[in-house]
């Protein structure tokens, strides 16, 4: 990770987390809740604080903290290591149609890394924006929250199910977070 995505200790972060070639992975409910869950645990056992996000079809954006102590570049990687191998194990075991093609652009983006021995799902880096101003925390809660309304797949921020939004608009959400008031 290059200085200008440096993560700093105590740091409020908004981070985009991208899979290789940008392939849409997370077209289908079994892949989306991998990543749920992995967040969860994460929030639950490692210290990450979440208080934003939003689930794209081929990328994750947060915003995020680590708890006093903990560092957030060791959850990020934790995280991005637990759920390439569960995406990958839920690929051979599961039915699917993309199996083939799925395998073979994440088994060749491997080969382009020789850190990484048979898959990789998730580029390097995870494009870190420290979140310094009150203007730029709410520019990227908007941009979070209106991205699968631009992507029309919903009309409001808060219909969208692998979101935060919902939690901004005082309802249930799938995952807890610290709203950004």
């Amino acid at each position: 990770m290059g200085l200008k995505n440096r993560i700093v200790p105590d740091g409020l972060y908004f981070l985009t987390m991208t899979v290789v070639d940008w392939v849409d992975i997370f077209t289908r409910p079994v892949y989306k809740h991998i990543i749920v869950d992995a967040l969860k645990f994460c929030q639950e056992k490692k210290g990450l604080e979440l208080y934003a996000w939003v689930l794209m079809s081929n990328h994750l954006h947060l915003i995020a903290a680590a708890d006093e102590g903990k560092n957030l570049s060791d959850i990020l990687r934790d995280f991005k290591g637990y759920t390439s191998r569960k995406i990958i194990a839920t690929i051979q075991e599961e039915p699917e149609s993309r199996r083939q093609w799925l395998l073979h652009r994440f088994e060749f983006n491997a080969k382009l890394n020789p850190k990484v021995r048979h898959f990789k799902v998730w580029q390097e880096g995870n494009e870190a924006k420290e979140l310094l101003s009150n203007a730029f925390i709410d520019q990227k809660l908007d941009y979070i929250h209106q991205n699968p309304v631009r992507a029309e797949w919903v009309n409001e921020p808060e219909h969208y199910r692998y979101s935060s939004a919902t939690n901004y608009a005082g309802a249930y959400s799938l995952l807890p977070v610290i709203l950004v008031t």
